[in-house]
């Protein structure tokens, strides 16, 4: 998910950065075997928004649909209450007052910020809320609200807010095209497995596991070692199947208490899922290596298993980056997104166009409209047909007010191709979004709900 308001200053600057030392002793990492032991693995598919970058397919050009992930990615970073993903516990006496030290945080710059975009008047009052900043997709400005937040002098905060205000952080960080500064920050925590990290008397982690997922791959953005994160993503499994494989003893135990045998019934669900996740990821992690046998092999290895029919359409996703269309459509046969998908793929345009009108006109209020018409746009890019496609997008800006990364990633793209002034036109382009943001979010106010997609840079127009 888009890019804008430039933050407020957040003291001391970038030039001041130094990495904090990694708190509490470090325990002796454990041995990896093989391939998750994955015959062995209760992993049944997996999600992987993250990694499947819409600027890295392999066209190189065209970007196949606005990034829907993000927009349940920040859902889900508002849904992180410091309560729920970090119980009060008698052992919480530990202390992580080295996050709070303000020179581990960047300060951000709107130099990859579109002049247009610029303007103050498309910011937000600097009294909004960090969850509605979340909300109406201001990340930018919610990335430097969580780390003002985070190093007021003087304050108190539990480690449940601690790690809370990092989570956002670093996620918004992420979603604002800052992923190289989220890769320097995240590692003021140190190793992940040390025992500072885990609850004295229960032992179990203290880290929300949503902060850990997300730690892992910056960690291995930020110290340039992919490998890291398949590691890290395996010890996560380890730690998964240990936590089934006792809260499938316990449900035995407790077979006649009814009440406590559906709570751990949805906790077991809860870890099943996150497995199948898991799984996702560790393929997805290996495709950033550029090791797509690896990839193959592993997905290949997966067990077949019911799962939800999000994780099989994630799946189904990574064996079309993979170009194994097959198997896409053995994932997900009744998908019709993924079928257009593969048609595409497979340079079946017209095909594609086809299954694209299908789902536009049998479902003229569907949330994912605008995916869908972009979509065959692109299909239109690939027979030629550019006179159309520009028409199809400009339409999906000035008509139906849409901003979101892939409509002017691609936009651009149709300018490129068609003339030699194209720096101009994607400079009138930025122009023109900023127009459309403002009216979207005066339209807003009138009808009180939040704007979403906001956050644009320089790279959405190819500038």
């Amino acid at each position: 998910m888009d890019a804008t308001p430039p933050p407020s200053t957040l003291q001391p600057s970038a030039a001041k950065h130094t990495r904090q030392g990694s708190i509490g002793r470090v325990l002796p990492k454990r041995p990896v075997r093989g391939a998750l032991d994955i015959s062995k693995s209760p992993i049944h598919t997996a999600q992987a928004s993250s990694s499947l970058s819409p600027s890295k397919n392999s066209t190189g050009n065209s970007r196949l649909s606005p990034n829907r992930s993000s927009l349940s990615y920040s859902s889900n970073l508002n849904n992180q209450s410091p309560s729920r993903i970090y119980p009060s516990s008698p052992g919480l006496s530990k202390d992580f007052s080295a996050l709070l030290h303000p020179s581990l945080y960047h300060t951000l710059t709107p130099i990859d910020i579109p002049p247009p975009l610029r303007n103050l008047a498309l910011q937000p009052d600097t009294s909004t809320s960090l969850t509605d900043l979340i909300s109406s997709g201001h990340f930018r400005s919610a990335a430097v609200k969580a780390a003002q937040t985070l190093t007021i002098p003087g304050q108190s905060l539990n480690p449940g807010e601690i790690f809370d205000l990092v989570y956002r952080r670093l996620a918004c960080l992420t979603l604002c095209n800052q992923t190289a500064i989220a890769a320097q920050e995240v590692k003021a925590l140190g190793d992940l497995n040390s025992a500072h990290y885990r609850d004295v008397d229960t032992g179990k982690h203290l880290i929300p596991w949503e902060l850990r997922l997300l730690a892992v791959r910056l960690q291995g953005i930020g110290f340039g070692d992919s490998r890291r994160s398949v590691m890290g993503y395996y010890e996560l499994v380890d730690e998964a199947r240990l936590n089934l494989s006792s809260l499938k003893k316990e449900v035995n135990r407790n077979l006649d208490e009814d009440d406590v045998r559906k709570a751990i019934e949805r906790e077991i669900s809860l870890w099943e899922y996150r497995l199948g996740e898991l799984g996702i990821r560790v393929a997805s992690a290996l495709i950033e290596m550029e090791d797509s046998e690896g990839a193959t092999c592993f997905l290949a290895s997966i067990q077949s298993c019911p799962s939800t029919r999000y994780l099989l359409s994630q799946r189904a996703l990574l064996h079309l980056h993979l170009g194994d269309i097959a198997e896409a459509h053995r994932c997900a046969p009744d998908d019709k997104l993924i079928l257009a998908l593969s048609n595409m793929a497979a340079a079946q345009y017209n095909d594609a166009i086809k299954c694209w009108e299908e789902l536009i006109d049998t479902n003229p209020n569907s949330k994912d409209l605008a995916l869908w018409k972009q979509n065959m746009a692109v299909s239109l890019i690939y027979l030629g047909r550019l006179d159309e496609a520009r028409t199809f997008f400009e339409s999906l800006l000035d008509d139906d007010g849409h901003t979101f990364h892939a409509l002017t990633f691609n936009l651009s793209t149709v300018y490129e191709l068609s003339t030699e002034r194209s720096r101009a036109l994607k400079i009138t382009l930025a122009e023109r979004v900023a127009k459309v943001l403002e009216s979207n979010r005066d339209r807003a106010k009138e009808a009180c709900v939040p704007v979403v997609g906001w956050e644009k840079v320089n790279s959405d127009f190819k500038l």
